[in-house]
């Protein structure tokens, strides 16, 4: 008897109905001819065909010998298994050349696959290949980023060395003051202040104790157009200190002939030292600079000492000058030694002021560098040994103290001039007199911006 429905014994592909019971045998199913691939088609691994060269390779050995790879089924329809042809996952129907089966461009993939459905991620091992870097836009972001960095750092170095800045003299008090000239002009003194030390560095120092302070050193600084000049004051020299309004007590004092210039500053401060200056050379300061013993030493340790050739080695116990001729690097208890030293020579005040000058362009020669400036190791240091002990007058700015430094500089670097101011001779109590011709003569070139002709003989 026949189970089999009414037209399932057709033949259809899927075997013959009847009315035997017993099972019909295998049978040969129709195939499609497949069309030859040409020899220069084949490829794949070794000398083997491609893993995936579509119609009657790759796969070929297996299916092409046990299964159909394209048949006609019962009701006529034709079926092709896809891979005679390259098109499993993607594959494209150029065959082996195109890329497509299994020998495609992924070197063993099932095809080529479009980047906007291959599941691996971009740029990941293996993967699809991710966009190139766009090197232009990394480099101008970095670029940006950097200057960011420095600009924000910059401005936050100098808002915290300004918040140092001890702007305590007050130049508007000075009064009959000289016309503004060409030049910017920095009064720098030197003082014996104690201010901060310890018995200990008072006697590593050789400093002494005594209270108060007075100017160990004077000298102008004119930054120019044309040159900068520096000339040194001799605090001996014989001045007249004019009259003045108290610093302090707002009380007015009347005019005093015949003083030594220090004894202005031990009389009312930095205020009637500069009236007094300005009184005897006609010449407006500026700007006012103080630094003491402690200040001066700090900096430079800071900076790590300082490089400075002497020409002849002295020594002297009051300051502790011991120096042997020749290039050498001092510290700041050795610097201190060598700008205070007076009585190892025989002008000794004339010759300290030239060690000061020569030691005091060496130090804003090292000081005012790339290296120091960029090096925050060396920069912060600096800045706070010198802002803690320098005290300046209310109008300067540390844009103004970075140009004085670079001004001190490029003396010592041969475009500028140093110089005791013109003497003329000696004056009572041992003092010194100045050559006032030729005061007046240095003075009109720097208020005029021209080069410094005036020479001094001593």
């Amino acid at each position: 008897m026949n189970d089999w429905p009414d037209g399932r014994s057709e033949d259809r592909g899927y075997g013959r109905g009847g009315a035997s019971g017993q099972p019909e045998g295998a049978r040969r199913m129709r195939h499609v001819q497949r069309s030859q691939v040409p020899p220069q088609q084949q490829g794949g691994r070794g000398q083997g065909p491609a893993y995936g060269q579509g119609h009657q390779q790759g796969y070929g050995q297996g299916y092409d010998q046990g299964r159909p790879q394209s048949y006609t089924d019962a009701r006529g329809t034709g079926y092709d298994s896809g891979y005679n042809n390259g098109q499993v996952y993607g594959g494209n129907p150029g065959g082996p050349q195109a890329g497509g089966g299994h020998g495609g461009n992924r070197g063993g993939g099932h095809g080529t696959i479009p980047p906007q459905y291959d599941p691996r991620p971009a740029g990941a091992g293996g993967g699809r290949p991710g966009p190139a870097p766009d090197w232009r836009k990394r480099i101008k972001v970095g670029s940006i980023v950097a200057l960011v960095v420095i600009v924000g750092w910059s401005a936050g170095t100098y808002a915290w060395a300004s918040s140092r800045m001890r702007n305590e003299v007050d130049l508007a008090k000075v009064i009959e003051r000289p016309a503004e000239g060409a030049c910017t002009t920095y009064l720098i003194v030197g003082s014996d202040s104690r201010e901060g030390m310890t018995a200990e560095d008072k006697k590593k120092l050789h400093t002494g104790s005594a209270e108060g302070k007075r100017t160990d050193s004077m000298m102008i600084l004119a930054s120019c157009s044309s040159g900068n000049t520096m000339v040194s004051l001799p605090r001996d020299s014989w001045v007249t200190i004019p009259s003045f309004v108290g610093s302090e007590s707002g009380k007015k004092y009347g005019e005093r002939g015949g003083s030594k210039l220090n004894a202005a500053y031990a009389m009312d401060g930095a205020e009637l030292l500069v009236r007094t200056v300005e009184f005897n050379t006609g010449l407006r300061i500026d700007h006012y600079a103080e630094i003491g013993f402690a200040g001066f030493a700090n900096i430079v340790d800071a900076l790590g000492g300082v490089e400075l050739n002497i020409e002849k080695g002295f020594k002297d116990k009051k300051s502790g000058a011991d120096f042997q001729s020749g290039t050498q690097t001092l510290n700041g208890e050795q610097a201190l030694a060598f700008v205070r030293t007076r009585y190892a020579f025989a002008q000794s005040d004339l010759q300290r002021t030239k060690n000061q000058q020569k030691f005091l362009s060496a130090l804003a020669n090292q000081a005012a560098t790339p290296g120091t400036i960029i090096n925050p190791f060396k920069l912060y240091p600096t800045l706070g040994a010198g802002l803690d002990t320098l005290i300046v007058d209310k109008d300067m700015s540390l844009y103004d103290l970075g140009k004085m430094f670079f001004a001190m500089k490029g003396i010592n670097g041969g475009d500028g001039k140093s110089m005791n101011m013109p003497l003329s001779g000696t004056a009572p109590q041992n003092s010194l007199r100045w050559d006032m011709p030729k005061v007046k003569q240095l003075v009109k070139e720097i208020q005029n911006d021209e080069p410094v002709t005036v020479t001094s003989d001593r």
